[in-house]
């Protein structure tokens, strides 16, 4: 039988009458215990303790009592029953809302109107020069520029300049190349409509519509020539791979060289589709039915 003394709390497990821990004679059993208080062992065994620290510590005097601690609450039969009885409250049914989801798919892009958006000549009658011909024309504009590049660093040796072969001279002297190479076809570009090179082989410079270009037109071709300078004759090369043989400036210009006769305002008037039709259409009595084939043979006419 396991027996606890009661002042110290120590178990005894031998059959002494006294505690071998604080010498107290008042020893209980904790059968004897359960049995005289009718509580778990547990609870007893709190309390006991709880009461020995407040005497250590001078809480309670030794006549004072412990009451039980509160661990169970009266608990009252009839309400207990009456919650047992209650019916438990079902959920409102709730009627379930149709959920609309639409779902849009993004349409294939469409790529097949975008060669037809590039700029092109509209007129059969001014056609492209052919890339030959051109480059006869690029070839006499480069000996013309390396002539008076020449001609400038003969007159600036001539003034006792030196010239010398380093790095840094190489870095000027291709800077003052590419001044040149601005102003040559810059000037005769803006103010002449063509270089010297397309003048001796009978090309000029035409919109798209085949018409001589404005000034504004040339400011951007002169611009184009810079570009395609500056990407180490790229914007020049372009023209091969190009649908239409369009370099870099005839892209930004909105212009093109070619071999034939320019449009006149009055030619192009004359040549213009709609003003072939409304002129047939005058001519012809108003009858109310459209001649469709008659139309489509005057615009292909008016085209070539």
């Amino acid at each position: 039988m396991i027996r606890i003394c009661s002042k110290c709390g120590a178990l005894l497990l031998d059959d002494r009458e006294d505690c071998t821990f604080c010498n107290s004679p008042s020893l209980r059993t904790r059968s004897a215990a359960v049995e005289a208080e009718g509580e778990p062992e547990w609870r007893l065994e709190v309390a006991r303790r709880l009461q020995q620290y407040r005497e250590r510590r001078g809480h309670l005097r030794r006549d004072d009592s412990q009451s039980g601690l509160p661990f169970r609450e009266p608990v009252n039969a009839e309400l207990d029953e009456e919650v047992r009885e209650r019916p438990r409250a079902r959920p409102a049914f709730r009627p379930r809302q149709n959920e609309r989801v639409e779902i849009r798919v993004q349409s294939e892009l469409d790529f097949s109107s975008a060669a037809a958006d590039r700029a092109r000549p509209q007129t059969a009658l001014v056609p492209v020069a052919g890339l030959a011909r051109r480059r006869w024309a690029g070839l006499i504009d480069a000996v013309f520029l390396g002539l008076t590049c020449g001609g400038f660093l003969g007159m600036f040796r001539s003034l006792g300049g030196e010239i010398a072969l380093d790095k840094t001279t190489a870095i000027v002297y291709l800077a003052v190349l590419y001044l040149f190479y601005g102003l040559y076809f810059s000037l005769f570009t803006t103010l002449a409509g063509a270089t010297p090179g397309m003048q001796l082989l009978s090309l000029s410079v035409v919109r798209l519509v085949g018409s001589l270009p404005d000034t504004r037109q040339l400011v951007w071709r002169s611009f184009g020539y810079l570009l395609a300078g500056a990407t180490l004759t790229l914007g020049f090369v372009w023209a091969l791979w190009d649908d239409d043989r369009f370099t870099w400036q005839d892209r930004i210009s909105q212009t093109y060289v070619t071999a034939a006769v320019p449009l006149s305002e009055a030619d192009f008037l004359s040549t213009s589709p709609a003003r072939t039709l409304v002129q047939k259409n005058e001519k012809s009595p108003p009858s109310g039915k459209f001649d469709g084939r008659s139309d489509a043979g005057a615009i292909m006419t008016a085209s070539r």
